[in-house]
C-alpha cells in the first residue's frame, strides 16, 4: 500500500470504519463534503499517515474482536490527534456501549468543543454528568440543549425526567428541574416536569401544586388531569374521585381520563359506578377499538370474562392497530376459565406484534402443564429471534418451565449459558441469582446482584433479593436491612418488599416492628409466603390463634404450598 498518498485516503477509510454512525461525510480530492452536524463549519483535511492508518484499523479490529478497552482508548487517541468531530463522536459511542465512562466523558467533551452547536454531543455530554450524579456541571449543558429546542421546548421538558431517572439523588434532580424550568413559567410542560421532579423527590405538595398550575395554563391536557388524579390518590381515593368525576363533567370526551376514572372505581370496589364509566365509554365510542380493548382489560379485571371476551372480538372487528395484542388476551380469557385446547389455539394464532414472543412462551408453559416439557422447550428453540431482548425473554421463559419442574441445577446452567451470550443482561443476571440461592451457590448469587445493582442502581428487587438472601442466611444482618430499606425507597408499595423489612425485623429481634411490616404487606397482598412469615412472627409473639387462621386461610387458598406448610409443621407439632 503506498502511504504517501495525500488528502482523501483518510476520510474514506473513517467512513469506512463508521459505516453506521450517524451524519456521515466524505472527503474527495481534498474537499470536504456536507458537514457531520448542524454546528461543524469545516473539516480537518489530514493525510492518511502510517501512524494514522494503523490506529483506525487497530480500533476496527479491536471492535470486531470485542476488546472494548482497546478500541475505546485508540479512538480517543485518534480524535485527539485528528480533531475530527466525526472521530471523537465514534469515540464516544464506543466508550459508551462500552461503559467506560471516564474516556465517554472525555471523548463527548472533545465532541462538544468540535462541534459547539451538536445537539447529540451536548445530550451525551449532559447525560454523562447526570449518570456520574455531577448535576451542576450537566446544568449549562441542559439549559443549552432546552434553549436550542425552539418550539419543541416543550417535548424537550416531557422527556427530562427521563435523562434525569438514573441519578440516586431524586432531591438533587429536583433542584436541578427547578432551575431549568424558572425561565419557562409559562410553559405548562415545565410545570408538568417540575411535578413529576418533585413527586419522585416526595415532595408530594409541591408535585401537587406545580401539576395544578400545569392544568390551570393547559385545561385541556389529559395527561395532566391523570396525573394529578394520581397525586391526590395517594393520599385520598376519595378525593381523586371527586377530581376526575369534575374533570369529567367540563371535557367529557376526555376517554383516557374516564378510563382512569373508571380502574379507581374498580380499586374501590365501586362495580356499579365503574360500569356506568364503561357503558358510557362504549355509548360514546362504538366505533373506537382502543375504547373496546381498554373495556375488555378492565372487564378482566373484575372477571366478567364474557363482557372481556366480546369486547376483545370487537376490537380485532374494528382492525385494532396490534392484533396481536387482542388474540394474546383472548388466549388469557380461555386459559383463566381452563379451556385450555382454545387457549393455546389463540397463543399459537399470534404471529407478530407486541405480544408474540409472550403468547408462544404461555403455550409452551400450557405445553408443560400437560406433560409435554420436550416438546415445550422444543417449541421456544425454534422461535425466531430478532433482537438480544427477545433472545432473553426464550431463555428466562424456558428457565421458568423447568422450576416449575424443579430442575434447578438445568435452569442455573441454562441462565449460566444466557450469560455468556449476553452478560450484561439485568433479566438474566436476576434470575440466575435466584437459581444460585436454590442450588446453595450463595456467593454467585451475590455477585450477579452486585454486577445488577452497579448496572441498574434502581433495580429495586435486586436490592430486595439481596438482603433478602443475607437475612435467610443469618448473615451481616445490619447490610442485609440497609440493602432491604433501600428497596423500599425505590418501590415503597411493593408487598414482596415489605415483606423482607418485615421479616429483617424479625431476625435481628425487632419483634413489634416485624409483625408491623408484616401486617402491611399481608394487607397488600395475602400470599401464601407472606402468611408463612406472618405466621410465625404471630405466634412467637403469643398470638397463636391469630397465627393459624393466617396459615388455615392462606392454605386453603395456596394448598400444596411448601413454604406454608413447612412453617405450619414447625409450630403446629
Amino acid at each position: 500500500m503506498n502511504f504517501r498518498t495525500p488528502g482523501r485516503f483518510l476520510p474514506l477509510l473513517f467512513l469506512a470504519a463508521c459505516a453506521q454512525m450517524p451524519g456521515k461525510s466524505a472527503v474527495v480530492a481534498g474537499k470536504p463534503a456536507p458537514r457531520a452536524s448542524a454546528g461543524v463549519t469545516s473539516l480537518p483535511n489530514r493525510d492518511l499517515t502510517p501512524p494514522l492508518l494503523f490506529d483506525f484499523l487497530l480500533g476496527e479490529t479491536a471492535l470486531q474482536r470485542g476488546d472494548q478497552d482497546v478500541a475505546t482508548r485508540t479512538y480517543l487517541k485518534l480524535a485527539q490527534e485528528t480533531r475530527d468531530p466525526r472521530v471523537a463522536q465514534r469515540a464516544t459511542e464506543i466508550a459508551l456501549h462500552s461503559r467506560l465512562a471516564a474516556p465517554a466523558f472525555e471523548a463527548a467533551k472533545l465532541w462538544t468543543e468540535l462541534d459547539p452547536d451538536s445537539v447529540p454531543a451536548r445530550q451525551a455530554i449532559a447525560a454523562l454528568l447526570v449518570n456520574t450524579g455531577r448535576l451542576d456541571e450537566a446544568r449549562p449543558y441542559l439549559e443549552q440543549l432546552l434553549a436550542s429546542e425552539g418550539t419543541k421546548v416543550d417535548e424537550a421538558f416531557m422527556q427530562l425526567n427521563n435523562l434525569l431517572g438514573r441519578n440516586p439523588n431524586k432531591y438533587a434532580v429536583f433542584e436541578l428541574v427547578r432551575q431549568l424550568a424558572q425561565p419557562y413559567e409559562a410553559l405548562p410542560e415545565a410545570h408538568f416536569a417540575l411535578s413529576q421532579a418533585a413527586w419522585f423527590a416526595s415532595d408530594f405538595d409541591t408535585a401537587l401544586s406545580e401539576m395544578k398550575q400545569a392544568l390551570a395554563l393547559r385545561p385541556e391536557w389529559e395527561a395532566a388531569a391523570i396525573y394529578q388524579g394520581r397525586i391526590l390518590a395517594r393520599t385520598s381515593h376519595v378525593d381523586a374521585m371527586d377530581f376526575y368525576k369534575s374533570y369529567l363533567d367540563s371535557y367529557p370526551r376526555a376517554n383516557d381520563t374516564r378510563l382512569t376514572y373508571a380502574r379507581l372505581l374498580l380499586m374501590e370496589k365501586k362495580y356499579g359506578e365503574a360500569r356506568e364509566q364503561f357503558e358510557r365509554l362504549l355509548a360514546e365510542n362504538p366505533g373506537n377499538a382502543e375504547v373496546a380493548l381498554a373495556v375488555g382489560l378492565l372487564s378482566m379485571e373484575l372477571r366478567e370474562y364474557d363482557i372481556a371476551e366480546s369486547n376483545f372480538k370487537k376490537a380485532l372487528e374494528l382492525e385494532y392497530k396490534d392484533p396481536g395484542l387482542i388474540r394474546f388476551h383472548i388466549g388469557g380469557i380461555y386459559e383463566k376459565t381452563q379451556r385450555f385446547d382454545e387457549a393455546m389455539e389463540w397463543y399459537r394464532s399470534v404471529t407478530d406484534g407486541t405480544q408474540y414472543i409472550p403468547a408462544q412462551v404461555r403455550y409452551a408453559m400450557l405445553l408443560t402443564k400437560q406433560g409435554r416439557m420436550e416438546e415445550a422447550r422444543e417449541h421456544l428453540h425454534k422461535l425466531p429471534v430478532a433482537t438480544e431482548q427477545q433472545r432473553a425473554q426464550l431463555i428466562i421463559a424456558e428457565a421458568q418451565l423447568l422450576r416449575e419442574t424443579g430442575a434447578h441445577r438445568k435452569v442455573y446452567e441454562l441462565l449460566s449459558n444466557g450469560l455468556k451470550q449476553l452478560p450484561d443482561h439485568v433479566d438474566l443476571l436476576y434470575d440466575r441469582a435466584l437459581a444460585a440461592e436454590k442450588i446453595g451457590k450463595p456467593d454467585i448469587m451475590e455477585k450477579d446482584l452486585r454486577k445488577l445493582i452497579q448496572l441498574k442502581p434502581d433495580h429495586a428487587h435486586a436490592y430486595n433479593a439481596l438482603g433478602y438472601g443475607l437475612v435467610e442466611r443469618n448473615d451481616r444482618l445490619p447490610e442485609a436491612l440497609e440493602l432491604i430499606e433501600k428497596a423500599v425507597t425505590l418501590s415503597p408499595n411493593d408487598p414482596y418488599i415489605m415483606d423482607s423489612l418485615g421479616w429483617a425485623h424479625y431476625r435481628m429481634g425487632n419483634l413489634n416492628q416485624g409483625l408491623s411490616y408484616l401486617r402491611q404487606a399481608f394487607g397488600m397482598n395475602p400470599d401464601p409466603e407472606i402468611a408463612a412469615h406472618l405466621g410465625e412472627v404471630l405466634w412467637v409473639q403469643g398470638i397463636e390463634d391469630e397465627a393459624r387462621e393466617v396459615w388455615k386461610n392462606s392454605l386453603e387458598n395456596n394448598p400444596g404450598n411448601e413454604t406454608l406448610i413447612g412453617t405450619m409443621k414447625k409450630f403446629m407439632k
